[in-house]
């Protein structure tokens, strides 16, 4: 007879993350199977042998598939259950697909293929040195910082070119799925082994690409959001993370971990190379890279010689002499629009919010739309004549007179991108305009609609963040940026290097050809540093200047944050209740330990609850482990190393 611990993949006991089974027949480490708990039988995965213990233990009653999961991904899920102190169930339920015990149909047509086919590149110096340095150094994270048009993509595909040689298997991670197509064509080119993987396909076609993936023999090139690094496949010699900045690498669930740590962790088992890849590196990653000594490759020259810089041109949205044609228009982006329309060219719109208005009040007594469970100012969609709450997705009329004092005189104040694109309409009823945000069914997505954008068939694409980063257009001629610093008024301290990054990345859009291209950006801060600095593509300068004003208020790098919110029916009870763990807290931890709060969440109410928080400091990351225990197991939400306080 033969010993187990066998971790199953629901939370048996809290404090116990394996159970003792036993099995007649010798199991690898990393092999499926279903166990007996109590009545119930669950799937579980051999996480180590053991000793007979001296209690009787219940049998293993079958594998539910031949092939064990690759030891390095077991071994990520034990590290990620105790750097998040997370059960390791809930990381097994990230891990593996759902229906595991179902039977699929074989997978059909897994492989990609595209009509786009592009002549052979000739890789520049830097493009070379970088390319040279991942494949000669011994494993280890590489922090590829490109301007961008610099050619990461292509570094990319060189560097997945040579590790497939090698007979090893690669991660391509992207932060978006709307950033999938392109990558996928531009792989699809030099690749026919590629596998998409993303939370949007169904549950069957995701099991059944696991399973190819856990039972294929040769290298596979592995392409998709943050998931896709749980592909169990047996050998993998790199991982290439594709807009390392995105705050979408970071998830919000249990388990909150970073995919950027979690690749790290993944690439030291695997015996892997590790590219972080971003025109605007996150200010803490960058930090870690030079403290660690961990290699920081740049491409600082575009990758193609005959690429023209765009035109900038500034409007500053306080001079109301620049909007005489428009209330949010700028005559300057009127004019450049209507140049590239007649030249047959393309145009991309960015701003970060969507809807049609963000605030909709009465005129004569001031009352406000609200959303009736989470108190914050309800968003207009005229398309669907609804005022809709973007938290919790409630959804009213639009009034015709005000509830409070019965006057007619509503009005909607704030502009998103739905707006947006019915102003353009009116303006431009000849252009083929379409939006892309949060509000997209799944045919009008950026993946979905790839094709149109890349050949030029859309005249002017405006959209929200989607839009902002990774897409090389070739037809694209000019980018307006509505309203540049919308995010800089966000109470976090993260909320400077969002704004940075979005508006560089977006500018980068352009000025990746020989073609003339022209950028006009509306703002009400010219002078702002995120703005400035944003404008010119300059990530040093924004570097130093941020991680001054980081060490001096006590934020990442600099320290690590530990976010408590708590959510009750009552205000009266989630006062009360934060009031009390911040006082044992404070007698409890260590003394560098730095509590901030109760204050109340950005979001104070949602869904009916009232929610408060207590932000934790501390330069030692344990200190704020220690922390958790205390935390009670109800009512209570924790998150380490969060990458916002919102």
């Amino acid at each position: 007879m033969h010993y187990y611990e066998v971790a199953p993949n629901q939370i048996i006991r809290l404090g116990s993350d394996v159970f003792t089974y036993a099995s007649k027949q010798s199991l690898p480490i990393g092999q499926i199977v279903i166990i007996e708990v109590g009545k119930k039988q669950l799937i579980g995965v051999v996480i180590r042998e053991a000793n007979q213990p001296d209690y009787k233990t219940k049998e293993i009653l079958s594998v539910v598939i031949d092939h064990p999961l690759p030891k390095p991904l077991i071994g990520l899920a034990e590290w990620l259950a105790g750097y998040y102190a997370t059960p390791l169930a809930l990381v097994l339920q990230t891990l593996l697909p759902r229906g595991l015990t179902k039977t699929r149909r074989p997978l059909q047509n897994s492989k990609v293929a595209t009509e786009r086919i592009r002549t052979n590149i000739l890789f520049n110096t830097e493009q070379k040195q970088a390319i040279q340095s991942v494949i000669e150094s011994p494993p280890a994270t590489f922090l590829l910082q490109g301007i961008t048009g610099s050619g990461k993509t292509e570094v990319y595909k060189e560097i997945a070119r040579q590790t497939i040689d090698q007979g090893k298997s690669v991660i391509v991670l992207v932060p978006e799925i709307a950033l999938t197509s392109q990558l996928v064509s531009e792989f699809s080119n030099d690749f026919d082994n590629i596998m998409l993987v993303h939370s949007t396909i169904s549950e069957s076609r995701r099991h059944a690409i696991w399973k190819e993936a856990l039972e294929s023999t040769e290298p596979r090139i592995v392409i998709g959001a943050r998931s896709a690094l749980f592909t169990p496949l047996p050998q993998i010699g790199a991982i290439l993370v594709d807009e390392a900045h995105e705050p979408s690498y970071k998830q919000e669930q249990a388990p909150r971990y970073s995919a950027l740590r979690a690749a790290t962790i993944l690439g030291r088992l695997h015996g892997a190379k590790v590219v972080f890849g971003s025109a605007t590196p996150n200010i803490t990653d960058r930090y870690l890279a030079e403290q660690s000594n961990r290699p920081i490759l740049r491409l600082s020259k575009p990758a193609r010689d005959n690429t023209a810089a765009s035109v900038l041109t500034l409007v500053d949205m306080t001079n109301r002499a620049n909007f005489n044609g428009h209330r949010f228009l700028s005559k300057q982006l009127i004019n450049q629009l209507e140049i590239t329309l007649s030249e047959g060219k393309q145009a991309l719109i960015f701003h970060n919010r969507r809807g049609s208005a963000s605030t909709t009040l009465c005129e004569n007594c001031g009352w406000t739309a609200m959303c009736p469970r989470c108190f914050i100012p309800l968003t207009l969609h005229t398309d669907q004549h609804i005022l809709r709450c973007h938290i919790c997705d409630f959804k009213q009329a639009v009034p015709t007179s005000c509830p409070e004092c019965h006057h007619v005189d509503i009005i909607h104040k704030g502009f998103g991108t739905k707006l947006i694109e019915s102003e353009l309409k009116k303006l431009f009823p000849k252009a083929n305009i379409s939006r892309f945000d949060a509000d997209n069914n799944m045919a009008d997505t950026v993946d979905a609609r790839y094709d149109e954008l890349y050949k030029g068939e859309i005249d002017i694409a405006i959209g929200t963040q989607v839009v902002a980063k990774g897409l090389d257009l070739p037809h694209l001629r000019t980018v307006g940026v509505i309203q540049a610093d919308s995010g800089l008024a966000l109470p976090d301290f993260s909320a400077g290097e969002r704004t940075f990054q979005l508006l560089a990345q977006v500018i980068g859009r352009v000025g990746r050809n020989e073609h003339a291209t022209q950028v006009i950006v509306q703002t009400y801060q010219p002078s702002h540093p995120s703005i400035a600095f944003g404008i010119t593509q300059d990530y040093e300068s924004f570097y130093s200047y941020t991680l001054k004003n980081r060490k001096k208020s006590l934020f990442p790098p600099f320290t690590y944050l530990l976010k408590l919110t708590c959510s009750y029916k009552s205000e009266t009870a989630a006062i009360r209740a934060s009031q009390e763990l911040a006082r044992e807290l404070k007698l409890k931890l260590n003394k560098d330990v730095t509590i901030l709060g109760p204050t109340p969440a950005f979001y104070e109410r949602q869904r009916d609850n009232y929610r408060w928080q207590l932000t934790i400091k501390s330069p030692k990351r344990e200190h704020l482990v220690r922390a958790l225990p205390y935390i009670p197991k109800t009512h209570w939400q924790s998150e380490l190393d969060p990458t916002s306080l919102l």
